[in-house]
């Protein structure tokens, strides 16, 4: 890196895993903002956003690999997840001073030189070899019998590429103090917590609620949703499900009439559901969880497991009785989602829906502006110091 040049005078090229319409996540709100501000060329394993008038990526120049001509690319390169180390790692990067990683599976494992700064904003260490080993075994038929023997050696070597690529970084960020614990326990390295940015203003705040609980998810198994479900089931309360996903049949058949399933809708149908929800139920175990501070931007409380990136974001009013924003419940049982469910409607007139959305407020893309660009420039600073040694 050459030691006369300023991080304003650097040539940065930013990582993603996939971009594609359904991928909308936390991940991809963090990629929207670093590009918001900062002259980066963009890469990432697949990319079917600038090819798509709604995007704001359409007709950006990206960079890929060869798994963007692979059969059904388009719907998700996790089906090759055997081939996804090797492909991030042909992305060339050679004429950049910095790249930037946004990571949840493979990104950090890019090949950069000793003098290329590397800083890996980590929303989780790879998902799929760590925490949700089990999870995927269990919902997948390739973890079951004789196949499920070569999947286990699969995740097995999956983390043994991942541990050793997180010493291709030369910084860590981590987007909760959950996500900074798991980053040490995973690969021995410390984190700077940063949260990512949430689009508060997207959200109508409404002090005036309905009588109905919300969920908002994709329906996939850990997200918990059949959980939530069972839970109304059972207390009887009205609850509205929106989102779309592999586990959309299932409860259907499990739902009462009491629970309405309305599948995926457009975002307007969504902040208007949000805004005039009773509370927002969250069961997911998530390292940071975006959906609930998207509530509470609303002025709507959170009924959320007590563990992950919620207890960050969810103050509990049985703790906080000020400034309390929802009722945080321990384990991921039908019981407990019950008893939380109870326990909100003895506190609902205690809740503030402004100081409600006072907390969200925290997450702005603002702070997450301020805080990535300082530690950018205190890190580009510290690493040429270092180099010119």
């Amino acid at each position: 890196m050459r030691s006369d040049r300023g991080l304003a005078a650097a040539r940065l090229a930013l990582v993603h895993e996939w971009l594609t319409p359904q991928a909308t996540g936390g991940s991809e709100l963090v990629v929207q903002e670093i590009l918001r501000s900062l002259d980066a060329d963009l890469y990432a394993l697949i990319d079917f956003e600038s090819a798509n008038p709604e995007s704001y990526l359409y007709q950006r120049q990206i960079g890929t690999t060869f798994l963007q001509h692979f059969p059904g690319a388009r719907n998700g390169v996790q089906k090759y997840l055997p081939l996804l180390p090797l492909a991030i790692e042909q992305l060339d990067l050679q004429q950049y001073d910095v790249i930037l990683s946004s990571s949840h599976c493979v990104a950090k494992g890019v090949l950069t030189r000793a003098d290329q700064m590397h800083v890996c904003y980590c929303h989780a260490p790879l998902r799929y070899a760590w925490d949700l080993t089990f999870d995927y075994l269990e919902n997948s038929r390739a973890g079951q019998g004789l196949p499920g023997v070569l999947t286990r050696y699969l995740l097995h070597r999956l983390r043994q590429w991942d541990v050793i690529t997180a010493n291709r970084v030369d910084y860590f960020i981590a987007n909760s103090h959950n996500t900074a614990r798991r980053i040490w326990r995973c690969y021995r390295r410390s984190a700077e917590v940063i949260y990512p940015p949430v689009n508060t203003d997207r959200f109508q705040f409404q002090a005036q609620k309905e009588d109905y609980y919300l969920t908002v998810s994709r329906l996939v198994s850990y997200k918990k949703i059949g959980l939530i479900v069972e839970a109304f089931n059972q207390s009887g309360r009205s609850l509205v499900v929106i989102g779309s996903g592999t586990e959309l049949a299932r409860l259907r058949q499990i739902a009462q009439p009491n629970v309405q399933l309305l599948g995926w809708q457009p975002d307007a149908v969504v902040n208007q559901y949000m805004a005039g929800a009773k509370a927002f139920v969250y069961a997911a175990l998530e390292d940071f969880g975006i959906a609930p501070v998207e509530a509470q931007a609303c002025g709507t409380p959170v009924i959320a497991l007590g563990a992950g990136g919620t207890l960050e974001t969810v103050r509990d009013i049985r703790q906080h009785e000020e400034k309390g924003t929802g009722i945080l419940f321990p384990q991921q049982t039908v019981a407990d989602l019950v008893a939380a469910i109870a326990e909100f409607e003895q506190y609902q007139q205690r809740f503030q829906p402004e100081l409600i959305r006072s907390q969200a407020l925290r997450f702005s893309p603002e702070i997450f502006q301020q805080r990535y660009h300082q530690f950018l420039a205190q890190s580009y600073e510290e690493f040429r110091t270092k180099n010119s040694l």
